[in-house]
């Protein structure tokens, strides 16, 4: 076989890709958090805490929330 061959050589076999896997998306916030957010809510807008409110929806702890609301809307 000439210098370079490839033909006596196997690759290694190939791993399936993974999938992403997605977070639940809950369909209402619990009574703590819902209370929690009405009492938070007296210092921030309702553009800050609606953001917060989709976020937690989507999985994301109150206070990450709170940090990316406040980074992204302000107060």
């Amino acid at each position: 076989m000439a210098y370079g061959s490839t033909s006596n050589m196997k690759s290694p076999p190939k791993k399936p890709a993974k999938k992403p896997v997605k977070k639940p998306v809950k369909k209402a916030l619990t009574p703590a958090q819902e209370k929690k957010l009405k009492a938070h809510s007296v210092h921030h807008t309702k553009k800050h805490i609606d953001m917060m409110r989709k976020d937690m929806m989507a999985g994301m702890p109150f206070s990450k929330a709170h940090t990316k609301a406040s980074r992204m809307i302000g107060k």
